[in-house]
């Protein structure tokens, strides 16, 4: 008999909340996860009529305390087998810990938390439950993603010389926060959204594409945290000069003040054997640059081993991945759901009290989320003295 279906229980995403939505469709994918609870939004009353008024049952709680709390007394079948957390980011912090200390699995959109401080809470606290911990960086779902960590940490494109990792936007172009939006409000406001609105926002999804694909960490940072909107309190455009571990350079930017521009996410890197290119607006596709040859583009679904540069030897799972044949599109539910996915079978390798290892191959990890609120307070305190080279903290 098939294992039943994991019990996920949500911790925000009411009132018209963008980001649940490809979240729960995500979770939803392979029906062997579902959405069973929430606690949809900080006031008890709302939260309980937002769960009465879900597009499916569930069963609702007027806070995550309360949620958190249940759980003793629910069967195990009817216990939740991770949270999912999808609150502006000052929101984080407490649902994780308290779930971590219940012993309930999370998975938590990013950025981890607000600070540093908060940040090492965490990771300290999810080393000493041993409890499965992921940060919803979408892009590394996307199948093109693992081809590209995959080409680049073989050694096909030889030494990582430069990299540009960026995510451009428009969407923040004007004053939007001052007509009451509710994904601008929040995103602008520095007890909401922490030290940094661009960065923190997508820098930060620009980064762990960086740190994801290459497997460097950025040592130090040279950044400029600009405001283009008069009168907004945190930075909306963000352009981040930085030393690599194995001497490398990269530019890790991001903007939402550049019209036309959607969800423009990218990276181009440069080896001394060659270079990659990715766009996750196109992302069926990668293209490979080789030194007197036509440029190669590789499509999901269609990827033949041993074809002169791709050795004959994949990893299989890697090449099991995609879902559906080449032609047809995979796209953001599904970047999410391979996400969960994978999340899900170190969830139940550890109910099974199997080992598990969250070492951010397959999502994002605790020590990502980590390493991400790490770069932005070090940018922000390298815009602070007008672009001084900052040492990123060792890590933890």
């Amino acid at each position: 008999m098939a294992p039943r279906p994991l019990n996920v229980g949500l911790v925000g995403g009411g009132k018209g909340a963008f980001i649940v939505q490809p979240h729960q469709k995500a979770i939803h994918f392979d029906g062997t996860r579902r959405v069973t609870a929430g606690a949809l939004f900080p006031d008890p009353k709302v939260a309980l009529e937002e769960a009465a008024n879900w597009p499916f049952p569930i069963t609702g709680y007027g806070s995550y305390d309360d949620m958190i709390a249940a759980q003793k007394t629910l069967t195990e079948d009817q216990r939740l087998d991770y949270i999912l957390i999808v609150t502006p980011n000052f929101v984080h912090f407490d649902p994780a810990m308290k779930a971590l200390k219940a012993g309930i699995p999370v998975f938590c959109e990013k950025p981890l938390c607000l600070n540093l401080t908060e940040a090492k809470e965490l990771v300290k606290a999810v080393r000493k439950y041993n409890i499965p911990f992921g940060v919803a960086h979408t892009y590394l779902g996307h199948w093109t993603s693992r081809l590209s960590r995959y080409i680049v940490q073989a050694g096909l494109l030889g030494d990582v010389r430069w990299v540009d990792s960026y995510y451009i936007q428009g969407w923040l172009a004007t004053k939007l926060e001052a007509t009451g939006q509710q994904q601008a409000t929040w995103r602008v406001d520095p007890k909401r959204a922490g030290g940094s609105g661009c960065g923190g926002d997508i820098g930060t999804h620009a980064l762990m594409q960086l740190r994801y694909v290459t497997g460097l960490d950025v040592t130090q940072v040279s950044a400029q945290l600009e405001t283009f909107v008069l009168g907004r309190a945190l930075d909306d455009h963000f352009t981040i000069y930085c030393q690599l571990s194995n001497g490398g350079k990269a530019l890790v930017r991001a903007s939402q003040i550049c019209i036309g521009h959607k969800n423009d996410l990218g990276i181009v890197i440069a080896g001394t054997k060659g270079t990659l290119r990715w766009r996750q607006e196109e992302p069926e596709s990668l293209i490979i640059c080789l030194p007197g040859k036509p440029d190669m583009v590789y499509s999901r679904g269609a990827v033949s081993p041993g074809d002169g540069f791709l050795p004959k030897d994949m990893p299989a799972d890697l090449m099991a991945e995609p879902t559906i044949p080449a032609g047809h599109g995979e796209a953001f539910h599904d970047a999410f759901a391979r996400l969960h996915r994978c999340f899900e079978a170190d969830v139940r390798k550890w109910k099974a009290g199997e080992k598990f290892t969250c070492d951010g191959a397959k999502y994002a990890n605790i020590e990502d989320g980590w390493m991400g609120i790490a770069f932005i307070e070090s940018c922000v305190k390298s815009g602070q003295k007008k672009g001084a080279w900052t040492a990123m903290p060792k890590k933890i």
